[in-house]
């Protein structure tokens, strides 16, 4: 009965989070083609029509493809769970395997090897289709199939040892197995956040110190007058891959570096990038990122909480299609943990306007304290820049962005900035 219960459940949430994606993307598209033949008011002697309905466009392919996307991976989902896929993948383990810690690692690897493979060719369309299509795409074939296998062997490198604790805890370490699973899985992510910047992220790109004297000079300037302290000042050779341009901090505690991407400071002056800059100052000096990584820690502990309740209920399994192992000396801890992946997403999808709603704010008071450290002009600038070169919506449908949206609309975002100051 419970397990009959979950699966309707289960389909009932499917369809409900498919029913509002759809309704929120038709949304989406319509007032961006609404609002498609006319610069906005406020951007119409900043941002020209053509790079207007370029940015129309870009939004548009990119909801349809998103929508394809979403289609096909939930035809993925339901494969996997109630018609049975994950199920005829265990016993193919099994079978070879014979059972243990063997069958449990790869089962993990066999199913991330073949959704990874489902992923590829909607990962090369994008890149070589959409992206190419409105002249972002820098990557290469060789390229692109060189990350990926510098992906899947660090992946493996970082993720069959944490599997292995985490299975390991499972069936050994009792009832209070999630908790001690918590407190590696906390510090496996600290380790990352350090090894990041100077051990995983040149594996991928080229990063040379910032040359530019003046605006190094500026930018320590800047970093002074906040407090902040860096271990250098990095370019990324970011245009091999995208014409998009970005900046970031990586790194942790006294490992903390900042990174320009080149296609940003060919792009913008010295003083708009001192005011980007002081944009991700202030989500640092107003803890924003302690605050977002204490949130998914707090979120990671209950949801491990919640498996170590669900891995021993049989309905959790049967009511996704999967029929646990029974027999002595034989775990389902593999299962359990997949399972819990698949379905997680879809129970918690209603959230996101709350994740959205919070990283709004952070950027809203990241402008302010910008604002406060910088020029707010040159912010304004910078940001006008850059939705223009990333092709950004100047209008998006407003359920939408409150839905999904990290950022603030450029005209809201714009429109506080220009109030702040009065």
């Amino acid at each position: 009965m419970y397990s009959h219960a979950f699966s309707i459940l289960f389909v009932a949430f499917l369809a409900l989070m498919l029913a509002v994606r759809f309704w929120l993307a038709s949304r989406h598209i319509r007032h961006v083609l609404r609002h498609r033949a006319a610069v906005p008011a406020e951007f119409a002697e900043k941002i020209p029509l053509d790079a207007h309905q370029k940015a129309a466009d870009y939004t548009v392919a990119r909801t349809k493809f998103g929508l394809v996307t979403l289609l096909v991976n939930s035809a993925v989902l339901v494969g996997f769970t109630l018609l049975g896929g994950l199920q005829w993948l265990s016993v193919q383990v099994f079978g070879a395997t014979g059972g243990g810690m063997a069958y449990q690692i790869g089962l993990v690897v066999a199913f991330a090897l073949v959704s990874g493979a489902i992923d590829v060719p909607f990962d090369y369309y994008r890149q070589f289709r959409l992206e190419q299509r409105f002249g972002f795409n820098k990557m290469t074939p060789a390229l692109f199939f060189g990350d990926m296998v510098k992906g899947v062997l660090l992946g493996a490198a970082l993720g069959l040892p944490l599997v292995w604790v985490i299975l390991t805890l499972m069936a050994k370490a009792g009832d209070l197995w999630w908790l001690y699973a918590w407190l590696v899985w906390t510090g496996f992510q600290l380790l990352v956040m350090v090894l990041y910047p100077t051990v995983i992220a040149p594996l991928f790109n080229k990063f040379t110190p910032l040359a530019d004297e003046s605006l190094k000079s500026r930018i320590e300037g800047l970093m002074t007058r906040v407090g902040f302290a860096s271990k250098g000042l990095f370019v990324m050779d970011g245009s091999k891959r995208s014409a998009h341009g970005n900046a970031y901090f990586s790194g942790f505690g006294a490992n903390k570096r900042i990174v320009f991407f080149d296609t940003l400071l060919a792009r913008l002056s010295p003083a708009e990038i001192e005011a980007v800059l002081a944009h991700e100052l202030g989500h640092f000096k107003l803890k924003h990122i302690v605050k977002r990584i204490a949130m998914m820690f707090a979120l990671s502990l209950a949801f491990l909480a919640l498996l170590g309740w669900l891995k021993n209920q049989v309905w959790f399994y049967t009511g996704l299609g999967v029929s646990p192992i029974i027999a002595p000396g034989q775990s389902n801890d593999a299962l359990a943990l997949i399972l819990f992946m698949l379905a997680l997403p879809v129970f918690t999808f209603l959230f996101s306007p709350l994740a959205s709603l919070g990283s709004r704010k952070h950027e809203f008071e990241a402008d302010a304290f910008a604002a406060r450290h910088a020029s707010r002009a040159d912010l304004v600038a910078a940001l006008v820049k850059l939705y223009e070169d990333n092709a950004s919506t100047l209008t998006p449908d407003p359920l939408h962005s409150a839905f999904y949206d990290s950022h603030p609309p450029a005209s809201i975002r714009i429109r506080h900035l220009n109030l702040a100051a009065q």
